[in-house]
């Protein structure tokens, strides 16, 4: 799941592995506890396999520290060299998604098996880059997730059911807000599925993820 988000976010433009992880906390919220340590190798395995390119970032530069007539002097301006402004030799990367990475992204992005598991997190994260799918793939999404979650709610009220009698108003409390929750959100895909069906009418053929690999992904952010 972390690899499929490296690679819809590389989608859009180059980035050095501290933006990836930034964007990944800031919009991607269900993997805010991304860190570092489980960051660059996802990004060293997709490396390996030609999914994504590392380059030297040319602002950081190579040219030689100006002599300052002062030992003291000339390590400090290594060390800050070094460091980057603060930013590792690994922050000095600049990775790019490569056409290959292109195609893998669009097969983690549409895999329904994987896509099929009562999993928020999995669910989430293809929603954040449904942009990338074709229509009907998007709506298959959405309506997926809606089953999964009528499902659990009629699974729920019934063992709600079945215990209601000795259960205290707390534990009860509980249930009807897990319920209420659920219930707000297939009322919200219902809403996306409205609107995903009246796009579909409206514009029956989109530019869908394939074709935008093909021409070198969106020209817009999110």
């Amino acid at each position: 799941m972390l690899e499929m988000a490296i690679l819809g976010l590389l989608s859009e433009q180059a980035m050095h592995g501290y933006e990836i992880r930034k964007r990944l906390r800031d919009e991607l919220g269900l993997l805010s506890n991304v860190s570092f340590g489980s960051l660059y190798p996802a990004l060293g395995r997709l490396e390996r396999s030609g999914a994504v390119e590392a380059a030297e970032d040319p602002r950081f530069g190579t040219a030689p520290a100006p002599m300052t007539g002062s030992l003291s002097g000339e390590r400090a301006v290594f060390r800050a060299r070094r460091a980057g402004g603060g930013i590792g030799r690994r922050g000095r990367k600049v990775y790019r998604i490569t056409e290959l990475g292109r195609r893998q992204f669009a097969e983690l992005l549409v895999n329904e098996r994987a896509a099929s598991t009562d999993d928020a997190r999995s669910f989430g994260l293809r929603l954040a880059f449904a942009r990338y799918l074709p229509p009907q793939a998007r709506l298959r999404l959405l309506e997926r997730r809606r089953a999964q979650l009528v499902q659990r709610l009629a699974d729920a009220r019934g063992a709600a059911a079945a215990v209601e009698s000795r259960l205290d108003p707390y534990a009860r409390s509980l249930i009807e807000h897990t319920t209420e929750s659920t219930e707000r959100d297939v009322a919200w895909l219902d809403r996306l599925i409205e609107s995903e069906r009246g796009s579909t009418r409206d514009d029956p053929a989109p530019a869908a993820v394939g074709a935008q690999a093909r021409d070198g992904g969106p020209e817009t952010g999110p």
